[in-house]
């Protein structure tokens, strides 16, 4: 596990949500948020959701949070803010570069 570098931030909204969606689900220890890239170019999408380490990850703990990295995708998602709000049109995590 790299534990030196956090290379995005949660907000404390974010964390308290993914805490919230961890307990609720009653998704495994093992498990933790993996964050990266959907699709390529102009028409790449930010990835975010609960699933295990694989062989061509990078593991962190950001918080209390282990989130999982693809190493393809470290490059593009470094720097990146991970925030929740809820508003009168919805709720949901927004992305956020420095």
């Amino acid at each position: 596990m790299n534990v030196s570098v956090e290379p995005i931030r949660l907000t404390e909204a974010a964390r308290r949500q993914i805490q919230a969606i961890l307990q609720e689900k009653r998704i495994p220890d093992f498990y933790g948020l993996r964050v990266g890239l959907r699709g390529a170019g102009c028409g790449a999408e930010y990835l975010l959701g609960f699933d295990t380490a694989g062989d061509s990850d990078e593991t962190y703990r950001v918080g209390e949070v282990q989130v999982f990295i693809n190493r393809r995708h470290l490059m593009h998602v470094l720097g990146l803010e991970i925030d929740f709000e809820a508003g009168e049109e919805g709720a949901g995590f927004t992305f956020h570069r420095e």
